[in-house]
């Protein structure tokens, strides 16, 4: 399967993040990417670091929603699009996998809350899912979970996943050395491909970054460059072992 990585400039406005999507979809297709992934709430944009984000508006999410599943569909391109999403239980930070027909297949929420992201309400999920394109299974983390929740990345690896989807914000950090260690610890420690997307930043603690399952980085997009990181991944050599030996009744 071959998948895209967006590391995208941070959106202006709602508007702006919806044409930086509709415009990388097309890069995608154009290098026949299976897969595509966004950074962390690319639409509106990720509140509380450092930008103007609008306030939630569900019908104009709904409606930009819609609008990126027929971009996918005209551009046959599966899009993992992480987004503001408010539902009966409350406004989530979640990733939205829509199919390269235009189908919603369903969305993975944000279920480990950063401490400087309670200001705005958020409400952390309650379950977590696996996706399947291409015979590529695969799971998604989101920022903070897989920084310093490994136990999110270990649950998609112990389910089957072959390569588990890392949408971010990491800006300008004391200690850049521990996100570019855990992004390798959360690939060997399961012997999976581990895929972290970033936006393009002035200074940025991390940048998208693809690890292989023996902990090798495949390819990284240098700092502050808008790009996509293409590469064909198989999922043969994401064998899991590690994972599927932890003893979780020890636990």
């Amino acid at each position: 399967m071959r998948i895209g990585l967006a590391q995208a400039r941070f959106p202006q406005s709602l508007a702006d993040g919806i044409t930086i999507v509709k415009q990388m979809i097309g890069q995608a297709s154009e290098q026949y990417c299976d897969v595509v992934c966004f950074p962390e709430s690319i639409i509106p944009g990720l509140r509380g670091v450092g930008y103007e984000v609008e306030k939630y508006d569900h019908t104009l999410m709904t409606s930009a929603l819609e609008e990126i599943c027929a971009i996918a569909k005209q551009n046959q391109v599966t899009v993992i699009l992480p987004t503001e999403w408010r539902d009966e239980d409350g406004l989530h930070l979640v990733a939205f996998v829509i199919s390269e027909t235009g189908e919603i297949l369903g969305y993975q929420t944000k279920n480990q809350i950063d401490p400087e992201e309670d200001q705005f309400d958020y409400v952390p999920g309650k379950g977590r899912l696996l996706f399947e394109r291409k015979d590529v299974t695969f799971g998604i983390v989101i920022c903070h979970e897989g920084w310093r929740y490994p136990e999110t990345v270990r649950w998609a690896a112990r389910k089957g996943a072959h390569i588990v989807f890392h949408p971010q914000f990491t800006g300008q950090v004391a200690n850049p050395e521990f996100y570019k260690g855990a992004m390798v610890g959360r690939s060997l420690e399961n012997n999976i491909y581990f895929a972290s997307v970033n936006y393009a930043l002035e200074h940025q603690g991390s940048t998208t970054t693809l690890v292989s399952p023996t902990g090798e980085k495949l390819s990284v997009i240098p700092e502050n460059a808008e790009g996509l990181l293409v590469w064909d991944i198989d999922p043969a050599q994401a064998h899991g072992l590690l994972a599927k030996r932890f003893h979780s009744e020890l636990f």
